[in-house]
């Protein structure tokens, strides 16, 4: 029970304009540090060094989701231009991640299209994969409809699906006609039942369910969990189908786990570990609050710690 309501709680303030603006105003103190690299791209590439030479590869992103002016987005734009040139720049093993409200999805979606298609040219010319992250379900349908917009036109793109959602088995059999790379995940967002598995135990046999529906479609699948059960499941079928280990990787978030990173990369794996960057964090470490008490207790101390 209150596992649930401090779920409940992280994920109500995480959508709380004024509260993130305070955060972003007094910066690291309550121990964002743990999951966020830093607060620009220059501070961030030590770390996704250090990473790259344990074996880890990265996906980097420069948080941010509320997004009021089209002159708020140009910024964005640019640090992400910015980004895809230091990666290929410091020859880091990394791609990109991008959410669309950050590009200005609640604005329009031909300023997003634009924005977009700016990036995306950018990660064509230095050769950086782009993947555009999926929010919350107000904002699931247009994400969808534009990543297959970008999809026809860009091959270094991909999106993902959260298992958390009803209507997800239909969406990857769908998808399947773009020959999409996408990163499955359970789902990090506060939803109504009446479009999301109210229930842990359900959410974990549909993502089981979409590991073994894209994996055996034969196209690229990022399994993003940190519960050993969906590492061990995808390692079974991976291995009963004789998939080769080119075809697909397992994802993490940064700070969460990191032994059990270095461990899939020592047997063999891509591991690749989600970087968030960036002084704009208060959304992303509520999220990260919400899934995990055991993140709580590690911020806790941290506050107290003399």
């Amino acid at each position: 029970m209150m596992e649930k309501l401090l779920r409940n709680f992280f994920l109500f303030i995480s959508h709380n304009r004024m509260i993130t603006k305070l955060a972003k105003k007094y910066g690291f103190q309550l121990g964002a540090s743990r999951f966020v690299a830093g607060k620009n791209i220059e501070e961030t590439v030590n770390i996704i060094k250090k990473l790259n030479a344990r074996g880890l590869v990265v996906t980097l992103d420069y948080l941010g989701e509320f997004v009021e002016t089209e002159n708020e987005t140009v910024e964005r734009v640019q640090q992400s231009i910015q980004t895809i040139k230091t990666i290929h720049h410091q020859k880091l093993n990394a791609q990109l991640s991008v959410k669309l409200t950050s590009m200005g999805l609640d604005i329009s979606e031909d300023l997003v299209i634009e924005n977009m298609r700016k990036i995306l040219r950018a990660a064509e010319s230095y050769d950086v994969f782009v993947n555009i992250d999926m929010e919350d379900y107000s904002r699931y349908e247009k994400t969808l409809g534009i990543f297959k917009t970008l999809r026809s036109e860009f091959e270094q793109v991909g999106t993902v699906l959260q298992a958390y959602l009803y209507r997800v088995e239909q969406d990857i059999r769908e998808l399947h006609a773009y020959s999409p790379c996408l990163r499955l995940v359970k789902g990090a967002y506060k939803e109504s039942t009446e479009v999301a598995f109210p229930k842990k135990k359900d959410v974990d046999e549909n993502l089981k369910k979409l590991i073994r529906i894209h994996l055996q479609s034969g196209y690229y699948t990022a399994v993003a969990s940190h519960d050993d059960r969906i590492i061990e499941y995808t390692k079974k079928i991976v291995k009963e189908n004789n998939i080769p280990i080119e075809k697909f990787e397992f994802q993490m978030l940064y700070g969460i786990r990191p032994d059990k990173q270095e461990e899939l990369a020592k047997e063999g794996y891509t591991m690749r570990v989600y970087v968030p960057y960036g002084t704009d964090w208060f959304g992303y470490f509520m999220r990260r609050l919400a899934e995990r008490p055991a993140n709580v207790l590690f911020v806790l101390k941290g506050l107290f710690k003399s």
